[in-house]
């Protein structure tokens, strides 16, 4: 449920490369226990924002704040430590690693033996198995598969799984979630989408699917050639006014 204070705001976020102009003058409030949803072409700035957002890239000009608090971030690792992070359309895993290997991949959980260190394979796979059961409910049938035999649906759930498992995440990103899935593995994915919402998370959807946005999103944050042209409540909206925006064809209310 949106509260009064966003968790994440960003005010007047301008991004320039050069002499080309990414976004202009953004702002963004993302609330707890939301969706928001980004929209807009192709080139329109979303993908900029997103990065400045998870620290990828570092405004030009303007400000962001955590909890009232002035934010600045040098990188995406920082942003982690913050309670920031992404799960892109690439998902970023490794095929040809299990599902417990992924969620902790980069943090591997070690333990010590006789003075040495090992991975501690049987710690990172239980705790993979509570944080997918828990935080997402999802069960899959074996731990002991290469991720790449899994559906894109599980896969999805192993990426986002994999941010989650972080006890202080408060704001994530999700670029494309549904991308090339069928039906049945969209409709789960929203549903992962969803119980984040219900636990308090502020989610950033970025979707071409306005069915998808208009399913899951409480707002929605339309871009335009690097700017912000409207925020639309999702249940006072509808898809035409939504795709005005988007082209062009008309300014918001």
């Amino acid at each position: 449920m949106e509260t009064d204070k966003p968790i994440i705001a960003m005010s007047g976020i301008t991004k320039r490369f050069g002499g080309v102009t990414a976004l202009d003058d953004v702002d963004l409030n993302a609330y707890p226990g939301e969706v928001l949803a980004i929209v807009g072409d192709n080139g329109a700035g979303k993908s900029t924002l997103i990065k400045i957002l998870t620290g990828v890239y570092q405004p030009t000009s303007g400000a962001m704040f955590l909890d009232d608090a002035p934010l600045t971030m040098s990188s995406h690792s920082e942003a982690i430590e913050r309670g920031i992070d992404a799960v892109y359309q690439t998902l970023a895993l490794a095929d040809h690693l299990d599902p417990a290997a992924n969620l902790f991949l980069g943090a591997e959980l070690t333990k010590s033996f006789l003075g040495m260190r090992f991975l501690d394979n049987r710690k990172m796979r239980s705790e993979s198995v509570r944080v997918l059961k828990d935080r997402l409910g999802v069960t899959l049938k074996s731990m002991d598969v290469a991720t790449q035999s899994l559906s894109g649906g599980q896969r999805q759930a192993i990426a986002i799984a994999r941010a989650v498992r972080h006890s202080d995440l408060r704001v994530l990103v999700m670029d494309e979630p549904t991308a090339a899935l069928g039906p049945q593995e969209t409709a789960r994915t929203l549903k992962l989408i969803k119980a984040l919402k219900a636990q308090g998370l502020a989610v950033i959807v970025i979707s071409h699917s306005l069915d998808d946005v208009f399913e899951i999103s409480d707002r929605i944050h339309v871009m335009r050639r690097g700017r912000c042209v409207g925020v639309e409540r999702t249940h006072q909206s509808n898809r035409e006014t939504v795709l005005g925006l988007i082209v062009g064809a008309h300014k918001a209310a």
